[in-house]
C-alpha cells in the first residue's frame, strides 16, 4: 500500500492493513486460495504487499449508517436497509449474501470484524462520521481489495477528507433542487452489472444533486441525469450531469449513485436492480469494467512526422483512410500540394487545378510510410471565393473485402484529363486498382472504371467522398451536391439563375434533389468482378422509372437529399448506414427564408430522402424561391409531399417523402426546435427555439461522421477499447471548439425513422484536442487492433502542413475488476 507519510493515523494503517490481511486469512474466510497466514507487520516498513482482499466465500455486506445529526432515524435509512438486505437474500443462490447493519463507526478500528465483510455501504446523512482512526480503518480496508457503496448523501460525509472526496468521488454543490422531481436518467453503460438490465431512458423520481466539479473522465460514470427533463436550480451541471459511477480506488472499488434520496427509490425493482448489480462488483461477486471511460486509460499518439520540404512523403492533403485486415491503414490526400507548390487558376491554361492525389500506407509493424502511389487530378485550385477555390481531387478510399486475396482498391475521385475547360464540366468516377503486395505499390495501368458521372467544376463546393461497405458486399459511395455556398445567404441552395454556359451551380434541386442525378446522393452499387456492377434490391429508385414530363430516375440512388456528406460508415454487425453531411452557411434562422445551418447525422436503416434543398433537421421546411425574381419568397416546401419544379430538373417532379434526421446542430445549440403554426411551419423566430440536443452546439461547422464501435472478445489486441463502447456511434466535427466530438447511443426502435439519441457522452478528453491535439479531425475509423485511427487535417485549406497527421488512440487500462482470481467463491 502507498503511506502519506509518518503521522500517527498512517502508522495506524499500515500496521492495519496488515493484521487485517493477516487475521483474515487465519480465519479462512478469504475467497481466493491462501496456504496461510502472513508474518506479523514490522511497523517500520513504509509499504507492504497486501495479498488477499477482506470478506470470504460466505459473503457479508456492512450497511454503515452513522451520521454527525441529532435526532430520530431516517426513514430513508431504514427502507434503505430493508431493501439491501431483500436483494441479500434474494436472486440466484450465487449471488446472495448476508447484511449486518450499524450507526457505531468504531467498526471501523475493529480489525476481525471489519475484515469478515466484503463491501461496506454508507447510507448515512453526512457530517463528519469517522474519526481519524476510523477513516484511517476504512482506508486500510480499501487498500486491502474491499468494496464501498455510497448512496445519495454518503457523499456529504467527511466533509474535510480529500481521501474520501476521491472515494465518493464528487461533493454535492449548494443550492441544487431539495424537492422530489421526476427525471429521466441516461443509462450509457450497457454491461456494468448495476446497469445492464436498465432502460435506457430511465425516468423516476428523486432528489437530484448538483455536484460542485464534474467527475466524469476521473471515475467511470454508468448513468446521467438529464437536466432537460427537471428543474436542477443552481449549480446545474449541464448536459453532462453524472449520477452513478464506479472507480477502482486505493486498491478496492468503489460504487457511487447519487440517487436512493426518497423512501420510495427502494421500492423500485429498477433501483433494486441498480444497487444488487453495485453490491455485485464491490462484494467481488461479479466482474465489471470501470476503467473505460478514465481519461488517463487511454493514449493518443502521432504516427506520421512531418513532411520533409516540398515533399508529401508521409501524408498528402488528408481526406479519408481505411484499415486493412493486417492493421496497416491506408490515407489519401485530396490534391492539394505542399504551400510552396504554385496554384494555377488560370482557366487558359492546362494544368489549371492540376494536383496529385496520394495514397500513403502507414505500418503498424515498422511504424514506417510509404508512398503507395498518386492520380493526377484535378483539385489544386486552392482557397479563394466560390469561383476559384475547388473540393474535387481525390476523395474517398476502400478496400475489397478480399483485399488479402486480391489487393483491389477502391478510389473516388476526379481525373485531371477528363476536365473540359470550356464548359468548365469534369468527370467524377469510382474506380478499382490493384496494390501489389510485394512491391507495396498501386499499380496504375490496373485501373478499371465502375462508375463515372458528370460534376461542375466553375463554382466551388460540395464533393462529398466517403465510401464503405456493407457485409452483402455493396459498396456505398457519397457525393456531395456539386452546389455553390453563395447565391441563396446561406439557406437553400435553390438559386436557379446563377450558371455557366447552361449549367446551374447555385441551384441544388439540380443535384441532390433530382432524382436522375448522382449529386448529393448515398449511392449503393454491388462491384461485380470483371470490374462492372449491378444494382443490388431496395434502393431508392429502380432506374426505370418514368413519369410527369418523362422524368427519370438512377437506380444507384440509396439516398438522396444530402448536402455534403464527406463521411460515411456501415456496422456491418446490423448493415445500418451512418452519414453526417455539412450544412449552409446562415447563421441564423429566418421566419422568411427557413432554417438555419443545420449540419446532420443520420442513422440510416432504409432507403430515403434526407431532404436537402427542401428540408433540414427533423423535416423543417425551406422556403421556395423559384423564378421570376429568385430574390422574393414562394412557399413553403412540403416535406411529406417534396415536389421538384425547378427549371434545371431532370428528373422527377414528385419526389419521395423526407425522413427526419437524428441529430442536427446550428451555431446557437443542438437540435432547435420551434412551434409550428396549423399548416406544420416552424415560427423560425430565435427566441422562441427549444434545443433538444443540449449536448451541441457549432458556429464553424463541419460534420464527420465516425464508425459505431464493435469489441471483439476473441481479439488478443492489449490496445482495443473496451467492450463498454460497444455499439456506441461516433460523432465529430472538423473543429474542436464548441463542436461535437461524442460516442451516442441511438434507440433501434426509433432510429430508421429519425428518432433523437437517447445518451451521449465526450470524446474530447480520450481524443484529443487543442493546437498540438487532433485539432481538425478529418476521418477516424477502428482498426482490426481495436484501436482508434484519426486523420488530422492539418491548421490550413486546400494544403497540407506541419500538422497533417495520422494519430492512433489506444486503451491502456486494463480488463475488469476484480481479477478472475480474487472473484469471491461461495462455499454455503
Amino acid at each position: 500500500m502507498h503511506l502519506r507519510g509518518l503521522s500517527a493515523k498512517g502508522t495506524r494503517r499500515r500496521i492495519w492493513a496488515a493484521s487485517l490481511a493477516a487475521g483474515t486469512v487465519a480465519a479462512g474466510l478469504l475467497s481466493a486460495p491462501a496456504a496461510g497466514a502472513l508474518p506479523a507487520p514490522d511497523p517500520s516498513l513504509t509499504t507492504m504487499s497486501i495479498k488477499s482482499p477482506p470478506g470470504g466465500a460466505n459473503v457479508r455486506v456492512l450497511i454503515f449508517y452513522g451520521s454527525a445529526a441529532a435526532g430520530d432515524e431516517s426513514p430513508v435509512v431504514n427502507a434503505g436497509i430493508e431493501a439491501i438486505e431483500k436483494i441479500g437474500l434474494s436472486g440466484p443462490a450465487n449471488e446472495r449474501f448476508r447484511v449486518e447493519a450499524t450507526d457505531d463507526a468504531s467498526v471501523f478500528t475493529d480489525e476481525r470484524r471489519l475484515g469478515r465483510f466484503n463491501a461496506i455501504v454508507f447510507l448515512t446523512g453526512g457530517g463528519d462520521v469517522l474519526d481519524p482512526d476510523q477513516e484511517a480503518g476504512l482506508e486500510a480496508y480499501m487498500e486491502a481489495g474491499g468494496g464501498f457503496v455510497g448512496i445519495h448523501d454518503a457523499a456529504r460525509a467527511e466533509p474535510y477528507s480529500d481521501w474520501f472526496t476521491g472515494l465518493v468521488g464528487a461533493r454535492p454543490a449548494a443550492g441544487g433542487p431539495a424537492n422530489v422531481q421526476r427525471a429521466t436518467v441516461e443509462v450509457g453503460d450497457r454491461r456494468h452489472p448495476a446497469t445492464k438490465d436498465l432502460p435506457v431512458q430511465w425516468k423516476r423520481p428523486d432528489k437530484w444533486l448538483n455536484w460542485q466539479k464534474n467527475p466524469s473522465g476521473e471515475v467511470h460514470t454508468v448513468a446521467r441525469v438529464r437536466e432537460s427533463t427537471y428543474q436542477p436550480g443552481t449549480g446545474a451541471n449541464g448536459w453532462d450531469h453524472p449520477v452513478s459511477w464506479c472507480r477502482d480506488y486505493d486498491g478496492g472499488r468503489s460504487f457511487y449513485t447519487g440517487m436512493g434520496g426518497t423512501v420510495s427509490s427502494y421500492d423500485e425493482t429498477d433501483f433494486r436492480a441498480h444497487l444488487r448489480g453495485a453490491l455485485l462488483w464491490t462484494t467481488r461477486l461479479a466482474q465489471a469494467d470501470c476503467k473505460a471511460t478514465i481519461t488517463g486509460n487511454y493514449k493518443a499518439e502521432r504516427l506520421t512526422q512531418p513532411n520533409q520540404p516540398g515533399q508529401n512523403d508521409q501524408i498528402g492533403e488528408p481526406h479519408g483512410m481505411v484499415t486493412a485486415p493486417d492493421g496497416r491503414v491506408f490515407y489519401i490526400g485530396r490534391g492539394g500540394a505542399d504551400s510552396s507548390q504554385p496554384v494555377i487558376t488560370d482557366w487558359n491554361n492546362p494544368d489549371i487545378g492540376k494536383g496529385k492525389g496520394q495514397v500513403h500506407v502507414y505500418d503498424p509493424g515498422t511504424g514506417k510510410v510509404t508512398l503507395a502511389g498518386e492520380l493526377t487530378v484535378f483539385g489544386n485550385k486552392g482557397g479563394g471565393d466560390e469561383l476559384t477555390k475547388v473540393e474535387e481531387g481525390l476523395l474517398g478510399i476502400e478496400l475489397d473485402p478480399k483485399f488479402a486475396e486480391n489487393g483491389w482498391v477502391y478510389l473516388h475521385y476526379t481525373p485531371h484529363s477528363e476536365i473540359n475547360r470550356e464548359t468548365h464540366m469534369a468527370e467524377r468516377r469510382v474506380s478499382r486498382f490493384t496494390f501489389d503486395q510485394t512491391s507495396g505499390k498501386l499499380d496504375p495501368g490496373s485501373e478499371k472504371v465502375l462508375l463515372k458521372w458528370p460534376v461542375q467544376i466553375h463554382s466551388c463546393c460540395h464533393a462529398g467522398g466517403g465510401m464503405a461497405w456493407d457485409s452483402k458486399g455493396n459498396l456505398y459511395i457519397a457525393t456531395g451536391d456539386n452546389n455553390s455556398s453563395g447565391f441563396s445567404g446561406g439557406y437553400s441552395g435553390n438559386n436557379p439563375e446563377p450558371n455557366f454556359k447552361g449549367v446551374s451551380f447555385a441551384d441544388a434541386r439540380r443535384t441532390a434533389g433530382n432524382t436522375n442525378n448522382l449529386n448529393g446522393k448515398i449511392l449503393r452499387i454491388h462491384p461485380e468482378p470483371d470490374g462492372t456492377y449491378t444494382i443490388p434490391e431496395g434502393n431508392l429508385f429502380t432506374g426505370k422509372e418514368t413519369a410527369e414530363g418523362g422524368g427519370k430516375t438512377r437506380g444507384e440512388i440509396y439516398v438522396m437529399g444530402v448536402r455534403n456528406p464527406a463521411r460515411i460508415s456501415v456496422d456491418k454487425s446490423t448493415d445500418t448506414l451512418y452519414a453526417g453531411w455539412v450544412g449552409p452557411d446562415a447563421g441564423a434562422p429566418s421566419p422568411t427564408w427557413g432554417p438555419a445551418k443545420y449540419d446532420t447525422f443520420a442513422v440510416i436503416t432504409k432507403a430515403s430522402n434526407r431532404g436537402w434543398p427542401y428540408c433540414m433537421g427533423n423535416k423543417q421546411p425551406y422556403r421556395d424561391r423559384n423564378l421570376p425574381d429568385p430574390s422574393k419568397p414562394l412557399g413553403w416546401y412540403d416535406c411529406d409531399h417534396p415536389k421538384n419544379e425547378s427549371p434545371n430538373n431532370d428528373g422527377l417532379v414528385n419526389l419521395p417523402p423526407v425522413t427526419g434526421n437524428n441529430i442536427w446542430y446550428s451555431p446557437q445549440g443542438g437540435g432547435p426546435d420551434f412551434p409550428r403554426d396549423a399548416n406544420g411551419i416552424p415560427s423560425y423566430k430565435a427566441e422562441e427555439a427549444t434545443y433538444r440536443l443540449p449536448w451541441l452546439k457549432g458556429g464553424g461547422q463541419a460534420a464527420m461522421n465516425g464508425p459505431v464501435y464493435r469489441y471483439d472478445a476473441q481479439s488478443t489486441s492489449a490496445t482495443k477499447w473496451p467492450a463498454y463502447w460497444d455499439g456506441k456511434w461516433f460523432v465529430g466535427d472538423f473543429y474542436d471548439a464548441d463542436q461535437p466530438r461524442n460516442a451516442v447511443l441511438m434507440d433501434p426502435k426509433t432510429q430508421g425513422d429519425g428518432g433523437l439519441p437517447v445518451h451521449s457522452e465526450s470524446l474530447k478528453k480520450i481524443v484529443p484536442v487543442g493546437s498540438d491535439g487532433i485539432k481538425n479531425l478529418m476521418d477516424w475509423r477502428f482498426g482490426p487492433d481495436g484501436a482508434l485511427y484519426v486523420l488530422d487535417y492539418g491548421r490550413g485549406f486546400f494544403t497540407s502542413d506541419s500538422k497533417s497527421a495520422l494519430w492512433r488512440v489506444t486503451y491502456t487500462g486494463g480488463g475488469p475488476t476484480p481479477a478472475a482470481g480474487q472473484l469471491a467463491r461461495r462455499t454455503e
